[in-house]
């Protein structure tokens, strides 16, 4: 494709001077890539951002269909790819020189469209979502970075939800470990339940926590949970409900116990909305989540002592459909990647826009910095 240098030439002519950051950063985009998604984004796109100005400029479009979530180790030498629709996850070595990336190999994760990835904290498995069949699986990080053959693969059992449509049967949607590594969070959009397991390291199997899991609220359609780093709470973003709910977490046990849901939209908004990411700040004193439709970045205070949320202001993205977003590495950018799927292209989409963050209150004030790039939905950093 010929899409790098005129995504190279926007991004620098719209970044405007950040803070110095220290050392040069990639940056990993992965997108949306086939008709179906009415993707177009080519592959994972690879930008290096310069550590003073903050401007970003296109290094690399490696193609492969639908890279729609990325991963990566914790050394930071390889990169990994689900494939949105499909029924295979991807490896790459990245190039500790110049961040570029080379595909290793392709392996089955045992179900359709995986949507979420996670290592485990001894960097020997890959734990996967596979929305469209309900289930998660397991792979082996070989040596030299590759994926090894499927090791494990469960089924998640329970009634579907009120949602007709988008509640039909189980539909994984995040695949988190805990601060401690000890266990895994699964929310299941079709079946408003968070799934918890526990890996076993040497064999790679999964097994039920007790309890397996946690009920929501019928339709909420729990989508992302974000674990707080430092005390023992977790949080859900609800993409059918366009809710957050705060969970108290058993850090010895896996158990989750709700104790509060708030709205993720303004009480002022009327529109439709559905609710897409969510995360913690390292300092986990603030919690942040997106709204498609509202098309905005919701920023909530957490008390120290209860865990709870209070709303602090909604930034708007000023671009449709914050699918994802992430802090960067030094959380004081964060960066909201708009793809509208579903939708024909728009003027107003196909872009990562970021916001400054205020250290001491959480907030988002926009930095003017918009990065064109065709359907993005999903960003990692690694340094160089």
């Amino acid at each position: 494709m010929t899409a790098g240098p005129a995504l190279m030439r926007e991004a620098r002519a719209e970044a405007p001077p950040q803070a110095g950051r220290g050392k040069a950063l990639i940056a990993y985009v992965g997108a949306f890539t086939t008709p179906e998604r009415r993707g177009h984004g080519g592959g994972v796109n690879v930008y290096r951002v310069d550590p003073n100005s903050g401007a970003w400029s296109h290094e690399q479009l490696l193609e492969v269909d639908n890279p729609s979530f990325l991963t990566l180790d914790r050394a930071r030498r390889f990169l990994y790819s689900a494939h949105a629709d499909l029924e295979e996850v991807s490896s790459y070595a990245i190039d500790r020189q110049n961040g570029r990336i080379a595909a290793l190999n392709r392996r089955s994760c045992g179900g359709k469209n995986p949507v979420s990835l996670a290592i485990d904290p001894t960097g020997r498995w890959i734990v996967v979502a596979n929305y469209a069949s309900g289930s998660v699986g397991v792979l082996p990080i070989e040596k030299g970075g590759a994926l090894g053959p499927l090791n494990d693969l469960v089924s998640l059992p329970g009634k579907p939800g009120t949602d007709c449509k988008e509640q039909a049967s189980s539909h994984p949607h995040d695949i988190v470990f805990d601060p401690s590594g000890r266990f895994i969070a699964a929310p299941d959009k079709g079946l408003d339940r968070v799934f918890v397991f526990r890996l076993d390291p040497a064999s790679g199997k999964l097994a039920p926590n007790d309890p397996a899991f946690v009920a929501t609220r019928a339709g909420d359609g729990p989508r992302h949970i974000a674990f707080h780093p430092q005390k023992e709470f977790a949080y859900v973003i609800n993409e059918l409900s366009s809710s957050v709910t705060t969970y108290r977490f058993d850090a010895k046990r896996g158990g989750l116990q709700p104790i509060q849901i708030l709205p993720s939209v303004p009480a002022s908004f009327t529109g439709d909305n559905t609710g897409a990411e969510i995360a913690v700040a390292p300092s986990g004193r603030v919690v942040y989540a997106s709204n498609r439709g509202h098309d905005s970045i919701a920023v909530f205070a957490v008390d120290p002592r209860a865990g709870t949320l209070t709303p602090v202001d909604w930034a708007l993205t000023r671009a449709k459909s914050p699918r994802f977003f992430c802090l960067d590495p030094s959380a004081e950018i964060l960066y909201a990647a708009n793809a509208d799927e579903g939708y024909s292209p728009q003027p107003n989409t196909d872009v990562i826009t970021s916001f400054r963050i205020d250290r001491a209150k959480g907030t988002l004030t926009p930095t003017g910095q918009v990065i064109k790039t065709n359907s993005p939905c999903a960003i990692v950093f690694a340094g160089v």
